[in-house]
């Protein structure tokens, strides 16, 4: 979990050094806004944008009792992050795993991307995964 918030509490501590230089200036309002922003950036990058975390074992479960996909992310990740907001409200469909949360989640992750942590990477109920999908393609399935 901690490799997941490194780089938002980074990307917070930038935004308030930025901030705090400015408000020494007397700049307030840009102060305001560059925290806000660095602030808005970190929550974009951390786990929080994501459906609650499941575990592999308990992703798969589920999958196989409902049939929505299972998809695999990280913290961080670009790619991600852009099939998480291109999905939208139907994110919350599919089943979230973080693979620096559970290392079986990373497992099953190289098992189908020839063995690299390549995300996101939906799984199927049947078995069949797709690395880095279309979000029209995974908004079907959903």
């Amino acid at each position: 979990m901690v490799r997941g918030l490194l780089l938002p509490l980074l990307l917070t501590a930038a935004g308030a050094s930025g901030a705090a230089g400015l408000l020494a200036d007397g700049n307030t309002v840009a102060a305001a806004a560059v925290l806000l922003a660095f602030v808005a950036f970190a929550t974009v990058n951390s786990p929080l944008v994501f459906p609650a975390h499941l575990g592999a074992k308990e992703a798969r479960r589920r999958s196989a009792a409902d049939g929505r996909p299972v998809i695999y992310w990280r913290p961080g990740c670009h790619y991600c992050r852009r099939l998480r907001f291109r999905l939208g409200r139907d994110a919350r469909h599919a089943h979230w795993v973080d693979i620096w949360r559970d290392p079986a989640a990373a497992a099953a992750v190289r098992a189908v991307a020839d063995g690299n942590e390549t995300v996101p990477t939906v799984v199927l109920p049947d078995g069949r995964a797709r690395v880095n999908p279309d979000a029209e393609w995974v908004r079907g399935l959903l």
